[in-house]
């Protein structure tokens, strides 16, 4: 297998864990069914993910720095993939109504908080795989492989795991696999342990087939190192105007996405009424559009560079949340609808559909546009810890807006609505960054 392959198959083991348990299947399962009602699972799932995203915004550059000293990053991919699997196995336990949903989030935040750590390492070996002109593309292949990943988990869901609605079988008509009861969240709650079992399968090739960067100092020496190294590149990011203006930039717009990602499915379920099989399928159909977009942005990207990719998308995603965020049950942009109407149903799907695509084509051509900004300042493992900095420093932010917006207005569709604030706030600081052939 060639390192290329092997290495677009970790997106591939990883991406399950955000479709079934982040997005589509658990969290929904959770704010209905865990918590006391939608609206507080909202926020407390919100609460949850701003912790996990601080703890990453404080150790994802530091780590990233001290790697670049030691040498290697598998053994950094080996440790937090540990630490991913044992918090996703762990989802198992979260049963209807219980007690005190504590320890789940706990287990969920320590899920979370390992596969986001360790993909920082993951990513840092892409330039090292591909020419300059090629890593677009393969930024974009790896987001495509990971976003097929996430279509074939729901597919396993709803044909063997979840019934569907007023329904004993699933889309294949056949009884929940291994006995599981849907009366106790069993088909949602395994969502956990399957993601885990999916990442421990398709995760061994990265370590068997992609090179990795030699040993270069003890641990002692790589710790001084480390941090020494990190506190000189943050000095000088002030004297990097274009590298300083697309980490803010992209801190932004990608807390913003990763809000729409996180509570698209909860919004659905809690507004539109949808059960898991609805929101099976509308993860499948946005995650196949993602592959598309991701795949195509790779392309354009290779193209006319990542920034006019970038600003595209995110303009296109400011448009899709508005439409999103001003249709429910009984209004479509306002217009009052039949409450027979599959019309609202029809224009989520469509919205999550576009989500997908432009969201793809950002992730991917956010990557390479970093490589390009960082490339003669820093190494790559530490530009990806920045990267993490930036993006998880203010993790907690979407979350943090979208649980005061829930909780002040009592309105879910008023509870996503800070996103495209950040969306926009994205977009104006791109103006600031050169494109790679500028």
């Amino acid at each position: 297998m060639s390192p290329q392959r092997a290495w677009c198959l970790f997106d591939w083991a990883g991406q399950p864990f955000y479709t079934l348990v982040l997005t589509f299947v658990f969290a929904p399962y959770f704010a209905a069914s865990v918590a006391s009602d939608p609206v507080t699972g909202q926020a407390i799932w919100s609460n949850t993910i701003t912790v996990a995203g601080l703890s990453m915004a404080l150790l994802a550059p530091v780590l990233g720095a001290i790697a670049d000293h030691a040498g290697p990053r598998k053994p950094w991919i080996a440790v937090f993939s540990g630490v991913f699997v044992l918090g996703a196995v762990g989802l198992w336990g979260a049963v209807p109504d219980m007690a005190s949903a504590l320890p789940i989030l706990v287990l969920f935040a320590l899920a979370y908080f390992g596969a986001e750590i360790a993909f920082v390492f993951y990513s840092a070996m892409l330039p090292s795989l591909a020419d300059r002109a090629e890593i677009g593309h393969l930024s974009g292949k790896g987001y495509a492989w990971g976003y097929v990943a996430g279509i074939l988990s729901l597919i396993l869901v709803l044909g063997f795991l979840a019934p569907m609605p007023n329904s004993d079988t699933t889309l294949l008509g056949l009884a929940p696999a291994f006995g599981l009861d849907p009366d106790l969240g069993e088909p949602q709650r395994a969502t956990g342990p399957l993601a885990a079992l999916w990442f421990v399968l398709f995760a061994i090739p990265v370590f068997v087939f992609v090179p990795d960067t030699p040993r270069k100092a003890q641990p002692g020496s790589a710790i001084r190192g480390g941090l020494s190294a990190l506190g000189t590149s943050l000095k000088r990011l002030p004297q990097q105007p274009s590298l300083s203006a697309f980490l803010l930039g992209s801190m932004l717009y990608r807390d913003a996405l990763a809000g729409v990602y996180i509570f698209g499915g909860i919004y659905a379920a809690g507004v539109l009424g949808w059960q898991t099989f609805q929101l099976g399928v509308f993860g499948i159909l946005a995650a196949l559009v993602a592959a598309m977009g991701a795949w195509l942005g790779g392309r354009a990207d290779r193209a006319y560079g990542p920034k006019p990719v970038v600003m595209l998308s995110v303009i296109a995603l400011i448009l899709v949340c508005i439409v999103t965020l001003s249709t429910s049950r009984s209004h479509v942009l306002g217009v009052a609808v039949a409450p027979s109407s599959t019309l609202p149903d029809t224009v989520f799907y469509i919205c999550g559909a576009l989500i997908g695509g432009f969201g793809g084509a950002l992730q991917a051509a956010s990557r390479t546009l970093l490589v390009f900004q960082a490339e003669g300042r820093m190494s790559p493992t530490q530009a990806f810890g920045l990267y993490a900095l930036s993006g998880k420093a203010t993790a907690f932010l979407a979350p943090l807006l979208i649980g005061l917006a829930t909780t002040l207005s009592g309105d879910q569709a008023w509870g996503i609505s800070p996103v495209i604030g950040l969306f926009a706030g994205g977009l104006a600081l791109l103006v600031f960054v050169k494109s790679n052939q500028e």
